[in-house]
């Protein structure tokens, strides 16, 4: 016997058992055996996971994430995707930005070929039925149309059957036809501006939302905003720094040394970005948390300041109180008062209003024309009205240069700036000594709204008290002023006990008088010592750090009725610490808008303003408030809102409507459909005149001949007619007030229940129709790759290519890179990427467009806008009386330009660059560009096509093609460009800048660079801070390294605002404003109360938020199956086990949630994590997965915004002054959404579908 035998034999008997059954060969010790065979699920799992061809792409969801994925084909087929790997490095001190993804995207790929994909075109059947049989008989798509929504039953038929099925498959050249058959007969027979487009955050794909406004645009049609509607627009950016949102790169956030994250989830809504957070933190950064609930952000923090829902803005007011008075009162720190006293408006003198009884309020800033009496010299500069003026220490009134009279006309050519030059601006009347004998103090009275109200039948303003403070001030001319300094400490309760001032002061932090800690922990529940902690250590590190502390902000804070002044408390404490354009410190806000660096070129492209110029562009809110009629339910009254210490007569008996039409009507806010009469037709009727459109339209208006659509949005002639939605799921995520939608733009069934205002209770501005109309569209037409809430209710639906199968672009805020869209496969089925839709739908417009329409004169109203001379318009902010003044086009009325259009041309216009930008070149946020020599390049790079208009033009007739023209055009991306911005801005600054682009002006971004690899954007004057050698991008940091100014009233960040509708509601500085009191302004429920509902089932009131969902991106992913399974997989509500147990709810069981704006059934999810008073529904569970019919009316049940609704902020429409102007997505009224209420029960467990 062998040796290897006689180990055989030594083997375990249970071992040789086993090779026994399994049929294998044992190893010599026994410890292994050998098999064949048997891999076949090894092969099977190895070909699930093959791949022939690898392709780059991102993922163009609306997160802000902008995340490069690999996408992995094979056989044609898209298998799986896993994240990039080959970011630009961002140096071996910092954390580099990939791998960059989330669970949510790595699940994208299941769209591809899941039964949610829309493969064909769809039409509602009644309706292609109807056309078909039109046409048949006419012979012509556009009087088959006509014949279809003049007839009242037919129109009524189709629109009747929206949300109940019936859609049909059609040949795509039929839909195609259909829509542009709508489109000729709106135009010819209401006007351009009736027909309006609905897409979002154009940094996500940027061709694909540019293609669908530049088609609208080259018809006259409306481009709606998004930022504003969503709410994540915060107004108080424009409001401080006359900028839309600029903030730093997550990569900055490791910079901090102090992080806070106040209102934003970072870790489940900024995903990939979080470990810059969580890296920081290991650095030995401070992390706090300022949350209501146990949130995932709070797992990550240091500290967590657990706070009253939407009572944030008492907490920084404390703050605020601690470090004003620590650091700038009782220490002086000098970097604070000195930076407050260059980049602020802190020194600016402010007159103060004489009351008649000894008392004063703050008023207006004191300009160089109100300077008149006591210094003409002063009052003789050029835009004296707009020249704010400060004080030295010798007591001389003096202009500091680099206000907004600087930035317009030539006088101001090279004076726009920072820079002081030969004057020393002193911050506080108490530091004045040359004139001690007109120096004094005053008693100043300010509002406050943190007052609890006391009883239902109050009138006037809600909770609103007043506080007498004192201030130190100095006496010219007759007339008293002190500067926005000493206003700022008195209303945050900072005695200066030396100075002797009058009024009621707090005697410490825990007296509880407003702005102490102790006030705010009776608000918020946050104890005073943690208020004061924070504070401080905020302060502390700042002036040790030299300003890098830092604020994370976001939805949770942002999406409440007073959100403005929410954030504009943030604001001061990042200012008056000195953090705003310093590395590590500052605002950092990511909701809802990714930053679209390459904007130059690509505003050229999505507007069309290489053809014509204005576009039409269109506040949102403010569009579906009155195109859904939820005007007819909103009885919040203007006075309930405002100052105590308001003029009576400016506020009046206004409702918060009127407003928004007044605004309208004054050009500060858009107003589209214009006016009452076809845009065409006033314009040929005022040539038939021989006088000017605006001479005719003005004139119309002054005599009552003409009106304003916005006065009457329910007469039919008003109407929209048509909306386009693209890239976006209007009904499933962003329709606040969703059965209003349903009811009256649509002409659907609705849960609301809100009773309409009775005849004492209405508008004065607005027609009052007794019948509202239901269905005012007569097109609903979608694109999109899937199924959602929107398709359902759509007349058209047009299957649209997903980010996998097209070419694109994305940016963001988050990171300083240009990621593209490749297409791994064809788009497949009949889809269709939204390049081609559009390019379908303009050519075939044209097509039919001679014989319907030719070429006509469009007259645009276009409002009072920033970044341009326009705010100049209204002198000292005050407002003109327009009875008295009447209209008067870019004055008291928005400005009223021609433009000719030829409708024959829209197709060859929308495929070839236009003559405009080299005629009248290009430019953004107010710094102009010369880009001749970029379009000449462009005819080399893209080729070129002749034209009827404009003879040979560079081609974009490719998404590529405009892909190269958004590059080449944009300073970003091409050095020259950026290097002839920084050269324009310098000379109106007055300070060589082009060593901010030294170096790379030959640096080119083009597509055949994207598209292998993400690229770093270099320094440009599109945007507001220093990116060189790797520094990581902040905002401001130009304003503070170069002494360029913001794009405000004083050139500086703004604690104070003079308008009079600021003054007039009480905010001219940042204040604490609470949730909005639904008891006593609406005369609604009010959050904690129990009742027992109809049928006897107890019932608890709470406060309803619709945070983000940690398993979707909006409405996207929430339909995915990869999602649904590791989540509820249903619509769920998260409550409080108090709250739940007030009801007999235990988890998972069934709920309705009801108001007077709509139902929601939803399982319960009880948590411990929310705070008693509270629920949370996250945002855009869709109503078309496990969504059953409401027991409480018998229909489908809703989304979170059935339960929401349209609510109007007055002063969010205030404009026509400084930085209050018009902008696209930079200014205007919010769709805010988290000050509701609303009624839970247990309802019953046996659900119907």
């Amino acid at each position: 016997m062998t040796t290897t035998d006689s180990k055989t034999d030594s083997v375990n008997p249970l071992f040789k058992l086993g090779s026994y059954l399994r049929k294998g060969k044992v190893g010599s010790e026994g410890q292994q055996i050998f098999l064949k065979g048997g891999r076949r699920a090894d092969v099977f799992y190895r070909n699930r996971w093959a791949f022939d061809k690898m392709v780059r792409s991102t993922h163009g969801v609306n997160c802000t994430g902008s995340c490069s994925w690999k996408v992995y084909v094979k056989d044609g087929v898209i298998t799986w995707e896993s994240q990039a790997v080959d970011y630009p490095t961002t140096g071996p001190d910092m954390p580099d930005y990939e791998p960059r993804g989330c669970p949510r995207g790595a699940s994208f790929s299941w769209y591809t070929y899941s039964p949610t994909r829309i493969r064909y075109p769809y039409v509602r059947g009644v309706l292609v039925d109807m056309y078909r049989e039109a046409k048949k008989r006419h012979g012509d798509p556009v009087l088959a149309w006509r014949e279809i929504v003049e007839t009242p039953e037919k129109r009524q038929a189709y629109i009747s059957q929206r949300g109940k099925g019936g859609l049909i498959r059609v040949q795509y050249s039929e839909a195609i036809e259909i829509a542009a058959a709508a489109h000729i007969y709106t135009i010819r027979n209401y006007g351009p501006d009736r027909i309006h487009g609905f897409t979002v955050i154009p940094a996500m794909s940027q061709v694909s939302y540019g293609a669908g406004t530049r088609f609208l645009q080259m018809i006259g049609g409306v481009a709606l905003s998004f930022y504003d509607w969503y709410a994540d627009l915060p107004p108080s950016s424009p409001q401080t720094f006359g900028d839309q949102t600029d903030v730093p790169e997550s990569g900055d956030w490791y910079n901090s040394s102090y992080l806070m994250m106040w209102g934003s989830n970072i870790p489940v809504t900024r995903t990939p970005d979080s470990h810059f957070m969580v890296e920081a933190r290991y650095r030995g950064t401070k992390v706090v948390v300022v949350s209501p609930d146990f949130a995932d952000s709070t797992k990550f923090a240091d500290e967590w300041a657990r706070i009253n829902p939407g009572t944030d803005g008492a907490l920084a007011f404390a703050m605020g109180h601690v470090i004003l008075k620590e650091f700038h009162v009782d220490r002086k720190t000098p970097y604070f008062l000195d930076y407050m006293r260059k980049y602020t408006d802190a020194p600016f003198l402010v007159e103060l209003d004489d009351r008649g009884d000894g008392t004063y309020t703050p008023g207006k800033f004191l300009t160089a024309a109100g300077a008149a009496s006591f210094d003409p010299e002063l009052a003789d500069t050029a835009n004296a009205t707009h020249r704010l003026l400060t004080i030295q220490a010798d007591g001389r009134i003096v202009d500091p240069g680099g206000t907004v009279a600087d930035r317009w006309g030539e006088e101001g050519m090279g004076k726009w700036n920072l820079r002081q030059d030969g004057v020393a601006p002193v911050i506080s009347i108490a530091d004045v000594e040359g004139a001690t004998d007109t120096t004094g103090t005053a008693e100043v009275l300010f509002p406050r709204f943190d007052l609890a109200p006391t009883g239902t039948g109050e009138t006037g303003p809600v909770g609103a008290g007043v506080i007498s403070r004192g201030v130190p001030t100095i006496e010219v001319g007759g007339r008293k002023f002190t500067t926005v300094f000493d206003v700022m400490l008195a209303h945050y309760g900072v005695n200066r006990e030396e100075l002797n001032l009058p009024g009621e002061w707090p005697v410490d932090y825990h007296d509880p008088v407003m702005g102490t800690p102790a006030w705010q922990e009776e608000l918020t529940g946050v104890p005073a010592n943690q208020a004061i902690r924070i504070g401080r250590e905020f302060a502390q590190n700042a002036d040790d750090s030299k300003g890098r502390s830092q604020i994370i902000m976001g939805a949770g804070v942002n999406h409440y009725f007073h959100a403005d002044s929410i954030y504009r408390t943030f604001l001061a404490l990042t200012s008056m610490c000195g953090t705003q354009g310093v590395n590590g410190g500052g605002w950092a806000h990511y909701v809802g808008q990714e930053k679209l660096r390459p904007s130059t070129g690509w505003g050229l492209y999505a507007f069309a303003t290489d053809w014509q110029r204005p576009p039409r562009q269109m506040i949102t809110t403010g569009f579906y408030y009155l195109t859904t009629d939820q005007w007819r339910y909103d009885n919040t009254r203007a006075d309930r809102l405002s100052s105590p210490l308001a003029n009576r007569g400016s506020v009046g008996d206004k409702l918060t409507s009127d407003t928004l039409i007044e605004s309208m009507k004054r050009g500060w806010m858009p107003a589209y459909p214009q006016f009452n009469r076809n845009p065409l037709v006033l314009s040929q009727e005022a040539e038939d005149k021989g006088i000017t459109v605006q001479e005719h339209i003005a004139g119309q208006l002054n005599s009552g001949e003409l009106e304003f659509a916005c006065e009457d949005p329910d007469a039919p002639e008003n109407w929209p007619r048509i909306l386009l939605n693209w890239r976006t799921n209007l009904m499933g995520s962003s329709a606040k007030g969703t059965e209003f939608f349903l009811r009256h733009m649509l002409g659907v069934d609705s849960d609301a229940t809100a009773q309409e205002l009775g005849p004492d209770e209405r508008p004065a501005s607005i027609r009052w129709h007794d019948k509202a109309p239901e269905g005012k569209l007569d097109l609903m037409l979608t694109t999109d790759f899937r199924n959602t809430s929107t398709t359902l209710v759509s007349d058209i639906v047009l299957p649209a290519a997903t980010w996998y199968e097209k070419h694109d672009l994305s940016t963001t805020d988050m990171h300083p890179f240009i990621h593209s869209f490749n297409a791994a496969i064809n788009p497949p089925w009949e889809t269709r990427s939204d390049w081609e839709v559009f390019h379908d739908l303009a050519k075939e417009f044209s097509k039919h467009a001679g014989k319907w329409l030719g070429t006509q004169t469009d007259v645009i109203a276009a409002p009072i806008a920033h970044d341009t001379a326009d705010e100049l318009s209204m002198p000292g902010g005050i407002v003109p009386d327009l009875e008295r003044a009447g209209y008067v086009p870019g004055r008291t009325m928005a400005k009223l330009i021609p433009v000719e259009r030829d409708y024959t041309q829209v197709y060859e216009k929308w495929t070839h660059m236009g003559p405009l930008v080299e005629k009248l070149g290009t430019g953004t946020h107010g710094t102009p560009f010369n880009v001749s020599r970029q379009v000449q390049e462009m005819k080399l790079i893209n080729g070129t096509g002749m034209t009827q208009s404009a003879g040979e033009r560079p081609l974009l007739n490719s998404a590529v093609k405009a892909i190269e023209m958004i590059l080449h055009l944009s300073g970003v991306s091409n050095g020259e460009v950026a290097a002839e911005g920084f050269r324009n801005q310098g000379a109106r600054v007055g300070t060589d800048m082009m060593d901010l682009i030294a170096g790379q002006e030959g640096t080119r971004i083009n597509w055949d660079q994207v598209k292998e690899r993400p690229m770093e954007v270099i320094t440009s004057p599109e945007w507001s801070a220093d990116k060189r050698n790797g520094r990581r991008y902040t905002a401001f940091s130009i304003n503070l390294e170069y002494d360029k100014p913001w794009h405000t009233l004083s050139g500086r960040m703004h604690y104070y605002l003079d308008h009079d509708w600021f003054i007039d509601y009480g905010e001219q500085l940042p204040i604490f404003r609470p949730p909005l009191d639904k008891i006593h302004i609406n005369g609604e429920m009010g959050p904690g109360e129990t009742s027992t509902g109809r049928d006897g089932e107890p019932e608890v009131s709470v406060r309803y938020l619709t945070p983000h969902n940690k398993w979707s991106i909006h409405s996207q992913y929430y339909d995915n199956l990869h999602l649904l399974t590791i989540s509820r997989g249903g619509q769920v509500i998260w409550m409080s086990d108090r709250d739940a147990a007030k009801i007999g709810v235990k988890d998972n069981d069934w709920i309705e949630a009801y108001n007077r704006n709509g139902v929601v059934s939803a399982r319960a999810i009880v948590s411990h994590r929310i705070p008693e008073g509270t629920v949370f529904m996250n945002h855009a569970q869709e109503r078309t997965t496990g969504t059953p019919i409401n027991e409480r009316t018998g229909k489908r049940g809703g989304t979170h915004n059935s339960l929401t609704r349209i609510m109007i902020k007055p002063i969010h429409v205030a404009g026509g002054y400084g930085q209050l102007t018009y902008g696209f997505n930079y200014i205007g009224p919010t769709g805010n959404n988290r000050d509701e209420v609303t009624r839970i029960r247990r309802r019953s467990q046996e659900v119907q579908y």
